[in-house]
């Protein structure tokens, strides 16, 4: 019925949001995606060789990804059709086949817009290989998370990703300069309110136009709104970040590298990036621990202790205040001298000890707490360092199997230099007790 209706023209007139109104009628009128659909864009040459192939768009919402596999089956005269992975299971699929069957049947051929593919399970998606290989659909899949951990190696093979770019101010300020000459309004925005609405669509065109509406709806006759007004009638929108996928852990890795990097600002961007979009803090405080762990070690022995100490102040104070805490650690570990000596000699340890499997201790240092273990010579040579001169015995600790090993090289940063110093003095000392030349 809602087609007889569509068809005779009857659905004009119904309310429609502004961003299916001002949908691109043609590839050129895409923003943002030049690399896509721009002059020499990929897209534009798969189109003009005629040979579109099956395609995964990968980007964040309000990019583009919809409107462009509808303009691309215009573009190729191919049937669009669509469904989405969130309502669709493998009885919806079949049909949409069949379908696409009975129009390959007839000449027609069928370009199959899925949308959130990821959400499908590995069944799910292995039902499109045929169907793609014998050339009954074209499929286009869209999505939001990175394919290559959420699509399986199989579809992936035979389908090109192409990226769409998340949109930049210049192309969020067109968006709303054609929404202005569509509904023939000025957005009642000073200059810094509209800068602050670009900014709060997060790259996001169709929450560009969505935001756009909820201004004019709040607008009286002649009234102009400042950006403190324009935050309080949309409460901003809340920023793109799902906690258990990709945002979540791009943003971990960025803080993380920017503190490696000596960048405290970079630090606290990040940090406050993740605060605001509600990220778990002790998830970021056990990351704090780490960086102090893995970076900066023993160049500054006092880092693990403040990053400790911040996520006991988060225990302690909870949120807003406890945030602060989390703030000060970003900071001190950005600004520390940086070392990854223990984490190497950590591992180089490890790799050892798996590689030599239970070699024993010299008897030198075992304990002998019965009369056997004596007479067997258990700690019949042992040197007590305190007794000894400088508290240094020189003692050889290793298996009589195992020759010495050198895991732990000092940086010449931070407090590591001093360790540095007292490592090659007892080196030194070593050498010289058991009789050894330089």
């Amino acid at each position: 019925m809602s087609d007889l209706f569509s068809s005779a023209g009857l659905d004009r007139n119904a309310p429609r949001p502004l961003a299916d109104r001002m949908r691109p009628t043609k590839l050129s009128e895409v923003v943002g995606q030049d690399h896509l659909v721009g002059d020499d864009g990929i897209l534009t040459r798969l189109i003009a060789s005629k040979s579109l192939g099956s395609l995964i768009f990968w980007g964040p919402p309000g990019t583009g990804k919809t409107t462009v596999a509808r303009l691309l089956a215009h573009e190729t005269d191919l049937h669009f059709e669509q469904i989405s992975a969130i309502f669709s299971g493998v009885a919806d699929l079949k049909k949409v086949f069949e379908a696409a069957r009975q129009r390959r049947s007839m000449g027609k051929g069928t370009l199959l817009f899925v949308d959130e593919i990821h959400r499908f399970n590995r069944a799910q998606l292995d039902a499109f290989l045929p169907v793609m290989e014998d050339g009954t659909i074209t499929l286009v899949g869209a999505t939001t998370e990175n394919p290559s951990f959420e699509l399986n190696a199989a579809l992936l093979s035979r389908a090109r990703v192409l990226i769409f770019k998340s949109l930049d101010e210049e192309a969020i300020r067109q968006i709303l300069e054609r929404a202005e000459e569509i509904t023939g309004k000025n957005l009642p925005l000073d200059e810094e309110a509209r800068n602050s609405l670009v900014r709060m669509a997060d790259g996001d065109g169709r929450a560009a136009l969505t935001l756009a509406e909820e201004v004019w709806r709040s607008a009286k006759p002649g009234e102009v709104f400042d950006a403190e007004q324009l935050q309080e009638i949309i409460q901003r929108r809340a920023p793109i970040y799902d906690k258990g996928q990709e945002g979540h852990y791009n943003l971990i890795s960025a803080l993380h590298k920017t503190i490696r990097g000596s960048d405290p600002d970079a630090a606290l961007y990040y940090l406050a990036r993740m605060l605001d979009a509600g990220e778990d803090r002790l998830f970021i405080a056990r990351r704090l621990v780490r960086a102090a762990i893995e970076d900066i070690g023993l160049a500054d022995p006092q880092a693990l202790v403040v990053a400790n100490a911040a996520k006991d102040a988060f225990d302690f104070l909870g949120s807003p205040e406890g945030e602060l805490a989390l703030a000060q650690a970003a900071v001190y570990l950005a600004t520390a001298p940086k070392s990854n000596a223990l984490y190497t000699a950590y591992k180089g340890a490890t790799r050892v000890a798996k590689e030599h499997g239970s070699l024993m201790p010299p008897k030198t240092i075992l304990n002998a707490p019965t009369k056997l273990m004596k007479n067997i010579g258990y700690g019949a040579t042992y040197r007590y360092d305190h007794d000894e001169p400088d508290a240094f015995s020189g003692q050889d600790y290793w298996p009589e199997k195992l020759d010495r090993q050198h895991f732990y090289e000092p940086v010449d940063r931070g407090f590591e230099r001093e360790i540095r110093r007292r490592l090659d003095w007892w080196e030194k000392l070593r050498r010289e007790r058991r009789g050894e030349s330089e």
